[in-house]
């Protein structure tokens, strides 16, 4: 590595510590344990997109701009997402997952880093096929409002509907996929009844506190965006926020191993990261 290089690259390093560190005093939304490869990619895009030259200019306009910091945050929170998606983990949740939910007189659902709503809305079409829905309450939580928002109004692309409808039938669906939604125009709008049962709320993993108790607890594909403290963080949350035989699902890249409580939990399912608190 050329000094050049090297000088560059640190330059980038005390630019990026500096600017997470002002949002996080100013606006309290804390990214300074998510991964820096990651961080770094999403935030050239930003400075791309707002036509700047470095992090210090980005710095400057989120600061004294804030529908830049909500570009901004769209750009860093995690809204990758589909209907059914990973379908093989929805055939094991019904295996596996539903019979111990029946035992339960009613079940909470948290659904955490929840999107734009396509994962939320998969697991209750799941659990109304499953005679579950009526008894259930999923709470949906996010840290961006404006994925939240796109959520909560259960309209979606309908040209994305054909990729779904197979996601749907590959895991498991009962029924037809069209019956959960109307077309419109270009638009697919969702079943109400399907929402009546769901609670969008926006919520921090880094920096909110525990608000409910959970029968289960999905938390797929976020924590790989964060370093070993703010994973140890989060499990610690999970944990404090399950019920005694409640199941923790993580995504296919994550899972409890050297977790704080990595002995707390039973294995459900090791290849869909399915556990169940057992103490």
């Amino acid at each position: 590595m050329n000094d050049k290089y090297k000088n560059t690259h640190n330059r980038e390093d005390l630019e990026l510590k500096l600017f997470l560190e002002a949002i996080f005093q100013r606006y309290g939304y804390d990214f300074r344990n998510y991964t820096p490869a990651s961080l770094k990619r999403r935030i050239r895009k930003r400075i791309q997109g707002e036509g700047l030259g470095a992090i210090s200019g980005l710095q400057e306009k989120v600061l004294h701009d804030e529908e830049c910091l909500d570009r901004l945050l769209y750009d860093l929170s995690v809204h990758v997402t589909d209907f059914f998606r990973d379908p093989g983990f929805y055939i094991v949740f019904r295996e596996k997952a539903v019979p111990l939910l029946r035992t339960f007189p009613f079940i909470r659902i948290w659904h955490a880093g929840c999107a734009t709503g396509e994962e939320v809305y998969s697991m209750a079409i799941l659990l109304k096929e499953e005679g579950l829905l009526d008894r259930c309450k999923i709470y949906a939580t996010d840290m961006n409002e404006t994925v939240l928002k796109k959520a909560k109004s259960g309209i979606f692309h309908l040209k994305s509907m054909q990729k779904f409808t197979r996601n749907y039938l590959s895991a498991g669906g009962k029924k037809a996929f069209s019956d959960y939604y109307t077309a419109r125009y270009e638009n697919a709008i969702f079943d109400p009844g399907l929402k009546k049962n769901i609670l969008f709320a926006q919520h921090n993993l880094v920096t909110d506190t525990s608000f409910n108790e959970f029968n289960v607890i999905l938390c797929r594909n976020v924590m790989i965006y964060f370093n070993r403290e703010l994973q140890n963080r989060a499990h610690r949350l999970f944990y404090k926020s399950l019920c005694l035989n409640g199941i923790l699902v993580v995504g296919e890249k994550e899972s409890i191993l050297f977790s704080p409580h990595e002995e707390d939990y039973e294995n459900m399912d090791e290849r869909e990261r399915m556990y169940r608190k057992k103490k």
